[in-house]
C-alpha cells in the first residue's frame, strides 16, 4: 500500500495556486505548495487586482459573481496590506448605441441579483469628474472592488500555511502527474492528487493544454488622490479584450489605497518578450486620455508587463486532467484575482466530492484535448 507523503500537492504559487491551497488545508486536507519563485509573483503580481463580475457568458458570469461573493465574505478578515475596497466598477458607454449596451447589461444583472444603477451623462460625470465631456452615461456596479493581488496571495498563501500546508518556495516542478511532483533538483514528492496552477506556463507540465500566453501592460502614476474613484472601463472592453486574433488596447483605470492610478490595458497574443512595447503603451495611453484627458498631465512612474493564462472560449480549465489525479486550475486570463477563490472551492469541491454552488461542467478541462508529463 501507498503511503502518500501529501493528500495534495499545487504546482504554483500565484494567486490561484494560494487560494487552493488554503481552501484545501482548512479542509483538512495535508497540502504542499511548490513555487518556483515567490508567493504571488508572475501574473499575480502583474494584474490590476480587480473584482469584477463579468457577463461575456452565463459560466462566465457565474464564475465571477460566484467569487465576487467569497470575496466579500473574507472581506472583515483581510489584511490592510490587500488594501481592498469595494470601489464598484463603472462601465463608461461611448455613444447612444453602446447606452442600449448600459440598458442590456443592467436588465441582466438586474435579473441575477447583482445591483447596478444606470448613470446619465450627469450622474456619470459626479460620479468621475475627469471623465470627458459629452459622454453620455454608463453603468455602475457598486459591489466591485478592487484589491492589491500580490499581498491577497501571500495572506491566502499564510491562511494555508497555519492550517498545515507546506510550501516550498525557489523550487521549480519539472515534471507533474498524477501522483506527485518531479523538482529541477531530483526529488520527487509523491501526492494523491496533483494541481497544475501555474497559469501560462501550465502546458509546460501538461502538454496539449490549450492555454496560451496573453501579454499585458500596465502603467502606474504617482500620488493624485481623488483623481478617480471607481474601477472605470469602456464598455468597448468586452469586444476589444476578448479579441482573439490581435493586439488591441482598451480604457480601463483603478484608484489604488495610495492615491495612484493605474492605467490598462493591453493584450496581446504571440509576443513573449517581457519587455513594454512604447507602441502598444503609447497605444494604451491614448485611448485612456480619450475618455480621461486629465490623464495627460499625470506622472508616471512605471510601466510593466504580464502574461495572462488565455484559453480559446475565455473560461479557465478547473477539474480532473485525463490523467486520473491530475487536476487543472488555470487559464484564467484576466480574471485570475477575481475567480481564485471560486476556482479553489470548485477544486476542494472535486477533491472530497461535494456539490459545488455552480455547475463545474463549464470548467470541465475535459473540453479541451490535454496531455501529461510522467514523473
Amino acid at each position: 500500500m501507498t503511503v502518500h507523503a501529501y493528500d495534495v500537492l499545487i504546482a504554483g504559487g500565484g494567486i490561484v495556486g494560494a487560494a487552493c491551497a488554503a481552501e484545501c488545508a482548512r479542509a483538512g486536507m495535508r497540502v504542499c505548495v511548490v513555487e518556483t519563485e515567490m508567493v504571488g509573483s508572475g501574473a499575480t503580481a502583474a494584474g490590476m487586482g480587480h473584482i469584477v463580475v463579468m457577463d461575456d457568458s452565463e459560466a462566465q458570469f457565474a464564475l465571477t459573481r460566484f467569487s465576487q461573493q467569497l470575496w466579500h465574505e473574507f472581506k472583515a478578515e483581510l489584511p490592510a496590506s490587500v488594501e481592498y475596497e469595494c470601489c464598484g466598477t463603472v462601465w463608461v458607454a461611448a455613444d447612444q448605441e453602446e447606452m442600449q449596451a448600459v440598458s442590456s447589461k443592467f436588465a441582466y444583472y438586474g435579473a441575477h441579483g447583482v445591483p447596478v444603477e444606470v448613470l446619465d451623462e450627469r450622474s456619470l460625470r459626479e460620479a468621475e469628474p475627469n471623465l470627458r465631456e459629452g459622454l453620455p452615461g454608463g453603468l455602475l456596479v457598486p459591489e466591485d472592488g478592487v484589491l492589491y493581488p500580490p499581498a491577497a496571495a501571500l495572506w491566502l498563501m499564510q491562511r494555508a500555511v497555519a492550517a498545515g500546508a507546506v510550501l516550498h518556495t525557489g523550487k521549480t516542478v519539472t515534471a507533474l502527474s498524477g501522483q506527485g511532483a518531479r523538482l529541477s533538483d531530483g526529488t520527487f514528492i509523491n501526492a494523491q492528487a496533483t494541481v497544475n496552477a501555474t497559469g501560462a506556463w501550465s502546458p509546460a507540465l501538461t502538454p496539449g493544454l490549450e492555454v496560451r500566453k496573453r501579454k499585458g501592460h500596465l502603467v502606474i502614476t504617482d500620488r493624485y488622490p481623488g483623481f478617480v474613484h471607481h474601477q472605470v472601463l469602456e464598455l468597448g472592453y468586452l469586444k476589444s479584450a476578448h479579441s482573439l486574433t490581435s493586439d488591441s488596447v482598451a480604457f480601463n483605470v483603478q484608484p489604488r489605497s495610495t492615491g495612484q492610478v493605474l492605467i490598462g490595458s493591453s493584450r496581446q497574443y504571440g509576443n513573449e518578450n517581457s519587455a513594454a512595447d512604447r507602441d502598444i503603451v503609447r497605444a494604451m495611453l491614448k485611448r485612456a486620455s480619450a475618455y480621461m484627458p486629465a490623464i495627460e498631465r499625470l506622472s508616471a512612474i512605471r510601466c510593466w508587463t504580464g502574461f495572462r493564462p488565455a484559453t480559446p472560449d475565455k473560461l479557465p480549465l478547473i477539474g480532473p486532467s485525463a490523467e486520473p489525479g491530475l487536476y487543472l486550475a488555470t487559464g484564467h486570463e484576466g480574471l485570475g484575482i477575481t475567480t481564485c477563490l471560486a476556482t479553489a472551492r470548485m477544486i476542494a469541491d472535486e477533491l472530497l466530492g461535494r456539490e459545488s454552488a455552480i455547475p463545474r461542467q463549464p470548467y470541465s478541462p475535459a473540453r479541451a484535448p490535454q496531455g501529461a508529463v510522467h514523473a
